[in-house]
């Protein structure tokens, strides 16, 4: 599951905020803020031209994740008037639908699975997700994130072989034994958290079935889980508001907002502090007064060269295979350590995405010979070869994205991707071989069963693969195991 990021924002982003943020980076004509006052009393100098634009740098690419979930918890959780509000914390809400173009607050968004979401407020006390026993032929997952953006554990078909159980998420500061009735607790880095749970439908008329499921899971507090009285609630908070579409002004005042509940690590200690040194942190409040052009264009260039950093790790910094990107870069704590880069890849490219063991997601935006899929001009077909077709031990899917948005797009058949699930009535080959039908217009009635619907502009295509397959052939490990997708071509 992955929010929505536009490219085309880092400019206007970048001088919405440098020309109001910056008080810390203050020129002998600029206001500073009370801790710049402190600083300098204290015989710290402010940082150089140099040196604030090398910190907006860094500070957006380590920013980014914790940017971006900032901004989806407000809608999802905060903001019950958001277009996207889903649930207040610690309520589950089940989605009795798959994803559509008309989810907009997360890019990238799996039409696969309807999804369950919690939004987890741990600091009174840790929750307790109880799931019941799902057939084997039906794949689902618990999927745990924190305010880093980390996937902090999992429960589900493949983590634990779709048996009942209930399960303890806790927060940083949660430090009880294993209570009675627990088969696992999950530690958050975080107080605020992120559970998503997919649940596989197979069909439309499956949908009563998933809903049966999805109602089985079951949230609550641990007190309530142990018969015991509730701990003192934690206090209200009034978050800065934020929005998706805020993220294109409010880059450094969401991550200030963002930072109160992310508690530092030994990982970002540093670059935590160097953000502090421009008035970026905890507590940090903007006066949104003007500041020089000088710092206007160093912190413009610091963050489009961070932007910059982002696509081009996006890009190059996985293997590419027949125009496919595949690598690895979601996971935990300790897989990410202070790898901001590939932690703001993962996000940009699509974040709340999962452990490789648990999906890969090779994903292009081109034809097998690297020219850029525009789905306005041409007709693209993919065929997959007899006998080689994706291997997982759950199932797979195409899905076809709007090239700019990164957004589901609309067709006439509500069709957003071709999955393992449909195979049953598409058409093969005479050769065994499987080819999809990748434009804008019906390839006409007869080939319409593997018509993959796209916009009438580029496009931006990803290739899930759940519960990969570990032994050969498997696209494990990733960029060098031993199946690849084919690549896409264009149509003569």
């Amino acid at each position: 599951m992955n929010r929505k990021f536009n490219r085309g924002w880092t400019m206007a982003a970048a001088v919405v905020v440098g020309s109001t943020l910056f008080a810390g980076c203050a020129s002998k004509t600029d206001p500073i803020t009370q801790a710049d006052q402190a600083d300098v009393a204290k015989g710290v100098p402010a940082p150089s031209l140099e040196q604030t634009k090398a910190i907006a740098e860094e500070g957006f690419i380590y920013g980014l994740p914790l940017v971006m979930n900032y901004a989806v918890m407000n809608e999802f959780a905060v903001d019950s008037q958001s277009s996207q509000f889903k649930a207040p914390f610690n309520q589950l809400r089940n989605e009795h639908r798959v994803s559509t173009p008309a989810d907009t607050a997360v890019i990238t968004p799996n039409s696969d699975t309807p999804y369950s979401i919690l939004w987890a407020d741990l600091r009174a006390e840790p929750l307790v997700i109880t799931v019941p026993a799902v057939p084997k032929k039906r794949y689902y997952s618990v999927q745990l994130i924190d305010g880093n953006t980390y996937n902090y554990g999992y429960i589900g078909s493949r983590a634990t072989a779709g048996a009942p159980g209930s399960y303890l998420i806790a927060g940083p500061n949660w430090k009880g034994a294993l209570p009675p009735g627990i088969h696992k607790v999950f530690n958050s880095t975080t107080p605020f958290a992120l559970t998503l749970i997919r649940t596989q439908l197979f069909n439309p008329a499956d949908m009563p079935n998933v809903e049966k499921l999805q109602a089985s899971y079951k949230i609550q507090p641990l007190s309530a889980f142990l018969h015991q009285p509730a701990p003192p609630a934690a206090p209200k908070i009034d978050f800065v508001p934020a929005t998706t579409e805020g993220i294109k002004a409010n880059f450094f005042e969401y991550l200030s907002a963002a930072l109160e509940y992310v508690p530092p690590s030994a990982y970002d200690k540093e670059i935590r502090a160097r953000l502090a040194s421009i008035g970026v942190g905890p507590g940090r409040s903007f006066e949104f007064k003007d500041l020089s052009l000088e710092h206007k264009a160093v912190v413009l260039l610091g963050m489009k060269a961070g932007d910059e950093k982002v696509d081009k790790f996006l890009s190059s910094g996985m293997k590419n295979i027949n125009g496919w990107n595949i690598g690895a870069f979601f996971g935990d704590q300790a897989f990410y350590k202070d790898n901001w880069l590939m932690r703001a890849g993962a996000a940009k490219g699509g974040i709340y995405g999962n452990n490789a063991v648990e999906a890969m997601y090779p994903f292009t935006r081109t034809d097998g010979n690297g020219q850029t899929l525009n789905t306005g001009k041409h007709n693209y077909t993919l065929t997959f070869p007899a006998g080689k077709l994706p291997p997982v031990n759950a199932f797979w899917s195409v899905t076809m994205y709007d090239g700019k948005s990164q957004l589901l797009i609309n067709n006439p058949l509500d069709r957003y991707l071709i999955n393992s699930p449909m195979l049953s009535a598409m058409k093969k080959n005479a050769d065994g071989s499987l080819t999809l039908y990748i434009q804008k217009d019906s390839p006409g009635t007869s080939k319409e069963s593997n018509w993959l619907p796209a916009p009438d502009d580029t496009a931006y295509l990803v290739l899930r693969l759940y519960w990969p397959k570990a032994t050969p052939p498997s696209i494990l490990p990733a960029g060098s195991g031993t199946w690849s997708p084919p690549g896409i071509t264009q149509a003569k």
